[in-house]
């Protein structure tokens, strides 16, 4: 099975360079997104207006436990079809079912195709970045379009990349399943006092929390390989990522986005909130692509080490 398990790994990056995602009837995580749609509008009718609202605290966990009940059930369904395959099947079953749960190709398509529109005009530009952040993109310049769309890459380079196949890794398909249901629901639970007229700040502390702690190692891991991939320098420069990492609200996705912006030599900011590498320059043309050929080099190392442990552990289970 750990086998099968390497196969699929490199299948369902080959896959992904090659052909992207899969239609969206047919999109694992557009699924997971349905139930959470359907349940969050549940626990919105649900909500105090104001106050300490534990009844939206208790029922957004059991939203979310039963949510991530039925992924895991499912993942193993899977993985049990897939132990009763040969190795070939197995692991294309496992790779195709893994595929969905991560994807690097969309997430460098959409940043390039912001720089793409800034190349144009400014106003395409931030119509272009709000496709890819939640963040009111009007007042930004051109610059801080330019940062924005890097920092989306730095981030959800750990949430739709690294963190899915470290999970893979670690717990198999299942792991990697629970670990992008549980990303989804803190993009669509996980807010703050009131969101887009909703109030989330009771219903989604179980999301928000939960991601928390499943995105911590590989957080780190990603800031890890990003400094790694630059080289002499990227290790000089270890000693102040975790400075700029705890100048960000959340404890994860300031480590890449400040390991991002300490080997670009720019400065990430997200206005009247932070700004990371405030000594850098400002974000030219040429860093959105840097950024992508980081991003890049970064899942190679990550390959290298996930098949160093898997190959690791089949060894130590035959000696």
């Amino acid at each position: 099975m750990l086998l099968a398990s390497l196969s699929a790994l490199l299948l369902a990056l080959l896959i992904d360079r090659w052909l992207g995602e899969p239609p969206v009837r047919w999109h694992p995580v557009v699924w997971m997104g349905h139930y959470l749609g359907w349940a969050g509008r549940q626990l919105q009718r649900q909500a105090r207006p104001d106050g300490a609202d534990y009844r939206s605290f208790w029922l957004g966990g059991l939203a979310w436990l039963g949510g991530a009940a039925m992924v895991i059930a499912a993942a193993l369904a899977i993985d049990q079809v897939a132990m009763t395959m040969p190795l070939v099947l197995a692991a294309m079953l496992l790779g195709l079912a893994l595929k969905p749960l991560l994807a690097w190709r969309m997430l460098r398509t959409e940043v390039q195709a912001v720089e793409q529109a800034l190349q144009q005009s400014l106003p395409a530009g931030r119509e272009r970045l709000s496709w890819l952040v939640s963040r009111d993109v009007s007042a930004l310049s051109e610059a801080g379009v330019r940062e924005s769309a890097i920092e989306s890459l730095a981030e959800n380079l750990n949430d739709s990349v690294v963190a899915p196949l470290f999970w893979f890794v670690l717990l198999g398909l299942p792991g990697a399943a629970l670990y992008r249901f549980a990303n989804t629901a803190d993009a669509m639970w996980g807010y703050r006092g009131v969101y887009r007229s909703q109030r989330w700040e009771w219903a989604g502390k179980w999301a928000a929390r939960i991601d928390d702690v499943l995105s911590w190692l590989p957080a780190r891991l990603t800031a890890g390989l990003l400094l790694l991939m630059a080289g002499w320098r990227g290790l000089r420069l270890a000693g102040a990522l975790r400075k700029e990492a705890g100048k960000t609200p959340s404890p994860n996705s300031g480590w890449p986005m400040a390991a991002m912006a300490l080997v670009l030599g720019v400065t990430l900011r997200k206005p009247l909130v932070y700004g990371l590498n405030p000594d850098g320059r400002e974000a030219k043309a040429v860093d959105t692509e840097h950024a992508v050929t980081y991003a890049e080099k970064t899942l190679l190392a990550l390959m290298a080490v996930a098949v160093t442990a898997i190959i690791y552990v089949a060894y130590r289970g035959v000696a």
